[in-house]
C-alpha cells in the first residue's frame, strides 16, 4: 500500500478525503468509500476510520476515507462546540466527497495507471460504501440519493453506490430519534425534534435511509447483539424493511462491542471486509 493521497472536495477544512491506494504492482478490486461513525458529532473524525482503509488497500481495494462536516458537540465545561456540520450540511458533504471521486482521474495527483484504474473502476460501477454506526447511516442514505426528489439535499448523484456493508449502523434515523440515542443524536444532527414543524418532519424523511426504501442496491447489515451504542434492532428493521420492499438487503449477526467491526483483527470487520469483497466480486 502507498501512502494515502488527500484530496479536498471543497474550501471548509473538514471537506478532503484520503485515498488509499493498492499497491502499483497489484490489481484493483474496486473502490470503497470508508464513511466513519461518531454519532455525526465533531468530535470524531476520519481517524476512526484509517486502520480500514489501510487494511482495504492491503487487500486490493482502493479506499476513500472520507470526512465531512459534523454537527456540533456539548463539551464538559458546559460550552459546546462549533459544529459546522448537521442537516443539510453533512449530508451535501457525504454527496459531494463522494461525487469528487468523478473527478480525481483527471486531477493530476495520481500516477498515470492509477488514474486510468480509478477511471475503468468508476465506469463500470464498482464503488460500494462501508460505513459504521453513524457513518452505516450515511452510507446507506447515499446508496438511496437516486431516490430522492429533485432539489434536495444530496440528489442527482455522479457516483452510485452499488452497495452498502453498514457496520452497527444508525439504519433507521426515526427510531434514534424515538430512543434519543447518544443523548439526542439524531436531533442535534436535524438541528431539532421531527415534531416541530411539517419542514423539521420533511427534513427528517428526506435524511433517513428507512424513508428512501426500496433503493434497488443490496445492503449487508453486520451488527452484534452485544452492541450497546447503536441497538441491533435497527439493523434488523431495516433489513426487514427492505426485503418487504424488494430490496436485496442481508442482516449479518456478529460478535463484539460497537467497535469490533472496525477491528481489522476482529472476526466481526473480517466478515465486514469479506461482503466487501463479494459485492465488487
Amino acid at each position: 500500500m502507498t501512502q494515502p493521497v488527500r484530496i479536498p472536495y471543497g474550501p471548509h477544512p473538514d471537506q478532503w478525503g484520503d485515498l488509499y491506494l493498492p499497491a502499483p504492482d497489484g490489481g484493483w478490486r474496486g473502490v470503497v468509500v470508508v464513511v466513519h461513525g461518531g454519532y455525526w458529532r465533531d468530535r470524531y473524525t476520519a481517524e476512526l476510520g484509517a486502520p480500514v482503509a489501510a487494511d482495504l488497500a492491503a487487500q486490493g481495494f482502493a479506499a476513500w476515507n472520507l470526512e465531512y462536516r459534523r454537527a456540533g458537540t456539548d463539551l464538559e465545561d458546559g460550552t459546546r462546540s462549533a459544529g459546522d456540520g448537521g442537516w443539510p450540511a453533512t449530508f451535501l458533504d457525504v454527496a459531494a466527497g463522494i461525487d469528487r471521486l468523478a473527478d480525481v482521474p483527471g486531477l493530476g495527483v495520481l500516477a498515470d495507471d492509477d488514474a486510468g484504474r480509478l477511471s475503468r473502476a468508476l465506469g463500470a460501477g464498482r464503488v460500494v460504501g462501508l460505513g459504521h454506526s453513524a457513518g452505516g447511516h450515511l452510507a446507506a442514505w447515499a446508496a438511496g440519493r437516486h431516490r430522492l426528489p429533485e432539489g434536495a439535499p444530496g440528489a442527482g448523484p455522479r457516483v452510485v453506490l452499488a452497495g452498502v456493508v453498514s457496520q452497527a449502523g444508525v439504519l433507521s434515523l426515526a427510531a434514534a430519534e424515538e430512543l434519543g440515542l447518544s443523548n439526542g443524536a439524531a436531533r442535534n444532527l436535524m438541528g431539532g425534534a421531527s415534531a416541530d414543524s411539517p419542514e423539521m418532519a420533511r427534513s427528517f424523511g428526506l435524511a433517513d435511509p428507512m424513508r428512501a426504501l426500496p433503493i434497488g442496491v443490496p445492503v449487508h447489515a453486520v451488527h452484534s447483539r452485544a452492541d450497546e451504542a447503536v441497538p441491533f434492532a435497527l439493523s434488523a428493521d431495516y433489513v426487514t424493511a427492505a426485503q418487504a420492499a424488494g430490496d436485496p438487503a442481508v442482516l449479518h449477526e456478529t460478535t463484539g462491542d460497537h467497535f469490533a467491526v472496525i477491528d481489522p483483527t476482529h472476526e466481526a470487520y473480517s466478515l465486514c471486509r469479506r461482503l466487501v469483497g463479494e459485492l465488487l466480486a
